[in-house]
């Protein structure tokens, strides 16, 4: 079986050995134009650990099978080792049971999934969709395909001037109409957490079902779905330390028992004759076909390691640091904007900003020069870019490997954006 390193920098309480954390990271040693790498794009995708990278290439090197199909000794080996994982996961978001846990490609295929599989069997003309402002496209537009497919209505939860739901306004969209709420957790632009158990506990009064965005929470919070009282919830792994090409879907088992399938084929069924089939039970009933064997149980490790730190501890260190940049780019950047809530018991390690005249992306490529990685553009969230009144923005995002010596990296290499463009940022406004 496959030898995972579960021996993550562990200290005592809310604190990270950052520095000994960072040894895991071989991609932290590289240098880029000349200059270490400085990685803020972790709510793109975060960098990997050695001890996952390890898991991956001990899979091909000794355990490659193919799973749930036959009984040789590498086969059996493939399917605990992909099983276990379910079950790593499961124990990780505070779900029931392992079987309540279906893989997919992402967090975009498994929202997918249920507005096509759910969603197509339950929602029809007349009923009415809710989602925030703060939507990614992922939790928005599967929504809008299945609106304009049955003739139900999409309605808008709006946010306050700190990027929050208002609780009040989402409060007043709920009625008997209301069949879904679509939720992002964390937003990827803002930062700002929604306070879901309550949005669940007002949903689940009007009868309608809950479903939540954890893409961006999974990763930096300590996670319990059913002390969020949802009813879904999809999580990406290239988020959590993770490889490309693996998500998860957890649902409530009676929800995902009465769903139909999503994919049609092999391994999801119970069985076949010429004109008919019935199916497995879940969660093989939505994982048709071959899985990504190797990159589900590569993602084991991920979670072996993220437990070993403790979501506590990650979270007080976001908290930190996302603090520090805040007052450390407001402090030296009279030019700056940023966007959301300053409070960071309601918000994640994401600093999103502009600089007075300058497009997000001539600040992204003078960073780079630098060895500064962080994202420019709308960040797949366009109605949100404009309630935010801008085209575009900068986004710095942080994880538990990030130091405040790079935040004063990013500070100093705004510092030469702001050179630069210094005839453009003290232009007077029109």
């Amino acid at each position: 079986m496959i030898i995972t390193d579960k021996t993550a920098p562990v200290t005592e309480q809310h604190s990270l050995d950052v520095e000994a954390i960072r040894r895991d990271f071989p991609i932290l040693a590289t240098q880029v134009n000349g200059h270490a790498l400085v990685y803020l794009d972790s709510a793109a995708t975060s960098q990997k650990p050695r001890q996952m990278i390890d898991a991956l290439v001990a899979y091909y090197s000794g355990q490659n099978a193919n799973i749930h199909r036959a009984a040789h000794t590498l086969a059996s080996r493939a399917t605990e080792l992909y099983e276990t994982t379910r079950q790593k996961l499961a124990r990780f978001i505070g779900a029931p049971s392992p079987d309540e846990v279906i893989f997919t490609r992402n967090s975009t295929e498994s929202l997918n999934l249920v507005a096509g599989s759910w969603g197509t069997a339950n929602v029809h003309a007349g009923d009415e969709i809710i989602v925030t402002q703060v939507e990614h496209h992922s939790n928005l537009v599967p929504w809008q395909v299945l609106a304009q497919a049955t003739g139900a209505s999409i309605r808008v939860a709006a946010i306050d001037a700190h990027g929050l739901v208002d609780l009040d306004a989402y409060r007043s969209l709920l009625s008997p109409r209301t069949k879904v709420v679509a939720i992002t957790h964390m937003s990827n632009v803002l930062g700002t957490i929604a306070p879901v158990a309550e949005m669940s506990r007002l949903a689940h009064e009007a009868g309608a079902i809950v479903v939540v965005d954890g893409a961006q929470s999974a990763p930096h919070l300590p996670l319990d779905v059913l002390s969020l009282e949802c009813d879904f919830f999809a999580l990406s792994a290239h988020k959590m330390l993770g490889p490309t090409g693996v998500g998860a879907l957890w649902g409530r088992r009676a929800l995902l028992e009465a769903m139909p399938p999503f994919l049609t084929g092999g391994s999801m069924i119970g069985h076949v004759d010429w004109d008919r089939s019935t199916w497995a039970p879940i969660p093989q009933k939505f994982e048709a076909g071959t899985p990504n064997i190797a990159d589900v149980i590569a993602f084991g490790a991920s979670i072996d390691y993220l437990e070993a730190l403790g979501m506590e501890a990650v979270r007080h260190h976001e908290q930190e640091i996302t603090a520090y940049a805040i007052a450390t780019l407001r402090e030296r950047h009279p030019a700056i904007t940023i966007y959301g809530t300053d409070d960071t018991s309601v918000r994640g390690g994401v600093v999103t900003f502009n600089i007075r005249n300058v497009h997000p992306h001539d600040i992204s490529e003078i960073l780079d020069e630098r060895g500064i990685a962080i994202r420019a553009g709308q960040h797949c969230a366009h109605p949100l870019h404009k309630i935010l009144g801008t085209g575009a923005t900068a986004r710095a995002s942080f994880y538990l490997y990030n130091l405040n010596r790079e935040v004063d990296a990013l500070s100093e290499g705004l510092a030469r954006v702001e050179t630069v463009f210094r005839r453009v940022i003290d232009r007077p406004a029109r």
